[in-house]
């Protein structure tokens, strides 16, 4: 099965090396925004596990699609290795909303989720900043500040637990 050039699954990293732009000539790979935005992700075991999945699912559709297919080393291509219209993406999107009953979710909501969860998680806000790709710890801060009020009640109740007046926070 080929590889992406884009991701490691024994290190279990996505390089983000790429980005598509929809220009005047349609769509075309540019660089990524900034030299921060151009940086290695690590990968949790289930995105692991969905990568491998999608590796498997693109190997049966560049089998189908025979001589038409274009391997331009995508992750997620089109059924015939092309880049993804972002509009279908979007629609696919819509649908799978759709059939799992959340009217109120967007796209670019899960981007924020990433964030909130890890934040909630105790991650470091420098952390999440990385990941996110942000160029200052200050975006990330002003975007995600709401969820830190709650690691700030869990730090006070561990000075408490530290000094030994559990309970009284």
């Amino acid at each position: 099965m080929p590889s992406h050039p884009h991701v490691d699954l024994p290190g279990k990293a996505l390089f983000v090396r790429q980005t598509l732009q929809r220009t005047d000539r349609g769509l075309e790979f540019v660089p990524p925004k900034t030299h921060r935005s151009s940086r290695p992700l690590p990968l949790s075991t289930l995105a692991v596990r969905a990568l491998e999945s999608q590796r498997v699912r693109q190997a049966k559709e560049r089998l189908a699609a025979g001589e038409v297919w274009s391997d331009l080393g995508l992750v997620f291509a089109s059924t015939i290795g092309t880049p993804m219209e972002p509009r279908n993406v979007n629609r696919r999107f819509e649908q799978l909303r759709a059939t799992a009953g959340l009217e109120w979710l967007h796209l670019h909501d899960l981007r924020h989720a990433f964030a909130t969860f890890l934040l909630d998680q105790g991650e470091e806000l420098r952390t999440v900043m990385e990941l996110l790709g942000h160029s200052t710890i200050r975006m990330t801060a002003d975007t995600y500040g709401h969820v830190l009020p709650a690691r700030a009640r869990q730090a006070a109740s561990a000075i408490d637990r530290i000094l030994g007046e559990e309970g009284t926070a």
